[in-house]
């Protein structure tokens, strides 16, 4: 029985993260269509952009930073720029050290989105407009754009070194 035992690996702790709090830490909301009288007539095209960021605070305590910035557009007119700064304070646990940044910026801002959703929803509607209702966002796809203009701007520098 106690070789059973010994032959059994140890059993792994699973992941934990916990939201310790979210918050908005920066917001800016310009209404440039009403500010300069103009009327939007046809269907604004919308452009969406997500940046992420992420930062130790204490043990096992990380701030991951979800960066959104949306203009709308009517033509060359800009209807309004909302930009948006969210972050949530994580608590994570049993993470090994090389998953922790796919991690905190694939896992951590999914848990977060719906608040950003409904923020970006509300100051949208509180604008004159209607409720922007933002698609999900596929974090690992973004996440692996991010590695792949890393790997890539790398390249670019190791290529323009000079040759000793």
């Amino acid at each position: 029985m106690a070789e059973e035992n010994a032959a059994q690996p140890a059993q792994q702790t699973p992941p934990r993260m916990k939201v310790l709090t979210q918050y908005v830490r920066d917001m800016s909301f310009e209404n440039v269509a009403i500010q300069k009288g103009l009327k939007v007539e046809n269907n604004p095209e919308i452009s969406v952009q997500v940046s992420l960021d992420a930062r130790k605070l204490a043990d096992d305590q990380f701030e991951v930073i979800n960066r959104v910035k949306i203009e709308s557009k009517a033509g060359d007119a800009t209807v309004f720029i909302l930009e948006l700064d969210y972050a949530g304070r994580f608590e994570v646990q049993n993470v090994p050290e090389d998953q922790l940044h796919p991690f905190l910026l694939i896992e951590c801002p999914r848990m977060i989105f719906p608040y950003i959703r409904r923020i970006v929803s509300d100051v949208t509607r509180d604008g004159g407009y209607p409720p922007l209702n933002l698609d999900s966002i596929d974090y690992l796809a973004l996440y692996r754009q991010e590695l792949l203009r890393r790997q890539a701007q790398l390249q670019e520098k190791q290529a323009d070194a000079p040759v000793n």
